[in-house]
């Protein structure tokens, strides 16, 4: 078996691994960074096909994001929050813009460029990288990987595990890392598909729509609330404004949609009542409240029979509970919840049955929305992880 040295070794090579490399070999050590994957950074590519929204800004409780985690992430988020994700953005050379909603972006929209120049960074920086390296668990001591040429253990006192969760395994968050943290009885919250789309079992006149936007709408799932849009697609509902209220469905609350969020049902039953002549229900909803094909289906969806009073309608336009099956498997959600339990790890997220081992990322316990909230706890806790692996190092 080929064995071989480092002064640290950081497992997963995506936003809270790097991160943790590019900590640890700033204060001058050897440091090597493994992925099972053939190149890094897979899901972090993944994640700017659609615009690659680094953080947030102008969100006066940003930690609120993070819901039961936030007393955990408070002081990781605070040493490198929103603003400092900007600031290191730029220093590789990123231009960023800020949305309406103030979402932060590359102005390329586009991951790739951003990974090139922080790869090539860590490089200068002497990080060594070798891919297609599988980690088995320990074996004496050593950390131990399946390799194309074999099996290979590297020596080093302390390393960081950022693996991800375990969605999108494709890309390499397959959370297989569960069974070697488990050997070593470190305790583990059960993996729940976050962010994720819902399944809704549509008639067949709905086919015509699959691919179509739900827009000026507010989606709410038990204390969950949301006004982003929503996709309709033969699965059921996707988009940001579903993932934003999946957890409330996962947690056994109905999806209700309110197809005019802005008025009230009153407002709503008067425009009804002064649409002259006698129009269909669909004309009356396209003249009196502007609705397109896509609330009219879903209305002929979920509301047959029409009730005849225009108040009666009116609230059922605001309540609209499409048949939820339940939200997609967890392979195909953006993120997950569940992993490594707070109480496993000591303030420096080091494994308290593991020492020299740090834990960073989605490995953690923890979710939170879509908009920057992902990436920006993922390279905290990453930075946050590698200082306290230097400072054990260095100790």
């Amino acid at each position: 078996m080929m064995e071989d040295t480092a002064d640290a070794v950081v497992i997963g090579g995506g936003p809270a691994g790097l991160m943790a490399a590019e900590v640890i070999a700033k204060g001058g050590a050897k440091v090597i960074v493994c992925d099972g994957k053939p190149s890094l950074g897979r899901k972090f590519l993944m994640a700017g096909k659609s615009g690659l929204n680094l953080t947030r800004t102008g969100d006066g409780d940003f930690l609120a994001a993070y819901t039961e985690a936030a007393p955990h992430l408070s002081e990781m988020i605070g040493a490198f929050g929103p603003q400092d994700v900007m600031v290191w953005a730029q220093e590789l050379g990123q231009p960023l813009f800020t949305g309406t909603t103030g979402r932060v972006f590359p102005q390329v929209m586009k991951a790739s460029p951003m990974l090139r120049a922080w790869l090539a960074r860590l490089a200068d920086a002497g990080v060594q990288v070798r891919t297609r390296h599988l980690w088995q668990g320990w074996e004496d001591g050593a950390l131990v990987f399946s390799t194309p040429g074999g099996p290979r253990r590297l020596h080093a006192p302390v390393s960081v595990l950022a693996l991800g969760g375990a969605s999108w395994p494709r890309l390499g968050s397959d959370g297989m890392w569960t069974e070697a943290l488990s050997r070593h009885g470190v305790r583990l919250a059960p993996f729940a598909p976050s962010n994720a789309a819902l399944r809704v079992g549509w008639s067949s006149h709905m086919e015509a729509h699959f691919g179509q936007p739900l827009k000026s709408v507010a989606l709410a799932a038990g204390p969950y609330n949301s006004r982003g849009e929503a996709i309709l697609s033969q699965e059921g509902l996707e988009g940001g404004g579903i993932y934003a209220v999946s957890r409330g469905v996962r947690e056994g609350h109905a999806l209700s949609i309110d197809l005019v969020p802005d008025l009230s049902a009153e407002a709503i039953a008067a425009k009804l009542a002064r649409v002259k002549g006698k129009p269909s229900q669909s004309a009356r909803l396209r003249k009196a409240l502007g609705f397109g094909p896509v609330k009219i289906a879903l209305v002929n969806e979920y509301m047959r029979p029409m009730p005849q009073d225009f108040l009666h309608v009116a609230h059922a336009l605001k309540s609209v509970s499409p048949n939820v099956a339940g939200v997609s498997g967890i392979e195909n959600a953006i993120s997950v919840a569940g992993g490594v339990r707070w109480d496993q790890v000591d303030p420096d997220l080091m494994l308290k049955a593991i020492p020299g081992a740090f834990c960073a990322g989605e490995m953690l316990d923890w979710e939170a929305p879509t908009g920057g909230y992902l990436l920006t706890a993922c390279f905290a806790s990453g930075r946050w992880a590698g200082q306290a692996a230097l400072r054990r190092l260095q100790s």
